[in-house]
């Protein structure tokens, strides 16, 4: 019987202009096992939704320069490639949709950690190898 395949840390994409709010929840969010892509900037967030599949994205809506329009239709389309949760800081006119979460600001840590690892865990964990 072929031993089973080991899981690769779930992963959490930060999408966040502050260096200081990727630095909390880098050092949260690792602490309970989960791996951390980091981007400033909304296109090369988009880059890394593209590059690694992360479980879950956090996007600070002020890090994205787009309208909210063409930003939600750009995270729609990247998200629809993958199987990722959302978790959206800050106010958008219309709220959460079924595909991501909204959180306004101002938010506190404690919750939203506990809602990132909540939606990791839901996502199924990717087999490590080919």
């Amino acid at each position: 019987m072929p031993a089973p395949t080991p899981a690769l840390p779930k992963r959490v994409l930060i999408i966040d202009r502050s260096a200081d709010s990727r630095d909390v929840f880098r050092t949260v969010l690792e602490r309970h096992g989960l791996a951390i892509l980091e981007a400033t900037e909304f296109r090369a967030g988009l880059d890394a939704i593209r590059q690694f599949h992360p479980q879950v994205v956090v996007l600070d809506l002020e890090s994205t320069a787009a309208q909210p329009a063409a930003t939600r239709r750009a995270l729609r389309s990247e998200l629809a490639n993958c199987d990722s949760r959302c978790v959206l800081l800050g106010t958008w006119a219309d709220g959460g949709t079924a595909e991501n979460h909204l959180v306004r600001k101002p938010y506190r840590y404690g919750p939203l950690v506990r809602k990132i690892e909540q939606l990791a865990d839901q996502s199924p964990p990717r087999p490590s190898g080919p």
